[in-house]
Formats: C-alpha cells, structure tokens, sequence
C-alpha cells in the first residue's frame, strides 16, 4: 500500500460538493478548525490565503501519492513551478497533524472574505447530493 498523507479541504473537495469525487476513496480523518487561514469567495469555489482567521472549518483526508497529483490538477498546482500555479500547498497544523493546505495565489481584492465558519456556494445547497456512504 502507498503511504499516505494528510489533506486538510475547506471547499468544492468537502463531502456533497461537485470535486469530491476526487477523495472519495480517500481515508476521511476527522474535521478542523483552522485559524491561519482566512477564505476568499472567488466565485464558484473559496481560496485560502495565510491570514489569520476566528477559523476556518476543513476536512482532513489521508491520500496516497496518486490522489494528490490529481488535486494537484484540479487546483492548478504544478509542484515543479508553484511560483505560477494557481494555488500552491504549504503544512499546516491540524489536530490530526501537518496536513497540506491549498493556498490561492490569484487576486483577492474585491473578494468577499471569510474568516470563520465554513465556504459554502452561492445557491448555499451542495452541488451535489451526499451519498449514502457518508449520510
């Protein structure tokens, strides 16, 4: 089996949403509260930045090598530039332990930001339905 490591989500890759299906054979750990990072509404999906926050609410994941490569995609991180990728990853400390955390690279001004709770899409209704699996 490929060790794993810990994934720390706070938008469109949490349970009922639409790129959930990215982790949805990854080992769910537990839920977090993160206070060093605060989230920008960029629309149809939050990005966080290392600003301290009342904390931000995330799900902590362990994925293998292969699952992280395609978050990696989805977030347009290339770990081989992360200067110019969209997001880049940083550790953060969870109660799980250092887990990496997507950071938004992109502009930010003019962008609702959200310094507690949790990211939720416009229609505030999951993109998609939950599964039975975690109902």
């Amino acid at each position: 089996m490929s060790e794993t490591v810990l994934l720390a989500v706070y938008g469109t890759l949490k349970k009922g949403y639409g790129n959930h299906a990215l982790l949805a054979h990854a080992q769910f750990v537990g839920s977090d509260i993160l206070k060093q990072i605060s989230l920008y509404d960029i629309g149809p999906y939050p990005g966080a930045r290392l600003e301290t926050s009342f904390g931000i609410e995330v799900e902590i994941y362990a994925v293998t090598p292969s699952q992280l490569r395609k978050v990696d995609q989805l977030e347009e991180y290339d770990p081989n530039d992360p200067e110019n990728s969209l997001y880049t990853r940083e550790l953060l400390k969870t109660h799980s332990g250092m887990a990496w955390v997507y950071l938004y690279q992109g502009e930010t001004k003019h962008k609702p930001c959200l310094r507690s709770g949790a990211w939720r899409p416009v229609s505030q209704t999951p993109i998609v339905q939950e599964s039975e699996e975690y109902k």
